[in-house]
């Protein structure tokens, strides 16, 4: 995956606090939000694009656009970020032929019909199911919320 240099799930997505330091932390060039519904919402993607620190360019793109780029190296060069919204959207870029094989969870809010398993972390069944099927495929997963916090291993948290 030329040019990625991280993969997020973050259902904030693009937003200043956090962004700025996985920036710096990072040196990014590019911060790429892949989301179907977010890709199609202009009002979203303005709001995204302010958040986006002075001198990273920004792509807000559906998943298939994600892929094909990422397949093609279009970010050959670049420091790319690519933040995902849910695991289900990791999932998918993985059967359109991504390569994933290490992740970070920041945060996914509480919200009706989850469960918290980190302060930062609250799942439905189907976003529970689908890390699992992340860690079957192999993928590292590590929930940390901003470089400086000590990486954890996501694994612990949902046994």
């Amino acid at each position: 995956m030329e040019g990625i240099v991280h993969v997020r799930i973050d259902d904030r997505l693009l937003h200043g606090q956090v962004c700025a330091f996985w920036s710096n932390a990072l040196k990014l060039t590019r911060i790429m939000v892949a989301n179907d519904e977010v890709a199609v919402d202009e009002m979203q993607k303005s709001v995204l694009r302010m958040a986006a620190p002075a001198g990273v360019r920004t792509s807000l793109i559906s998943l298939e656009k994600a892929s094909a780029n990422i397949l093609a190296e279009k970010y050959k060069g670049q420091r790319v970020l690519l933040i995902l919204k849910s695991p289900k959207d990791a999932l998918r870029l993985i059967e359109m032929g991504l390569p994933i094989k290490s992740l970070n969870v920041g945060n996914m809010a509480n919200r009706p019909d989850t469960t918290q398993y980190k302060r930062s972390i609250s799942l439905t069944k189907s976003e529970y199911d689908d890390f699992m099927k992340l860690h079957e495929l192999g993928v590292q997963m590590t929930a940390q919320m901003v470089p400086e916090e000590a990486v954890s291993d996501l694994m612990e948290f949902l046994k």
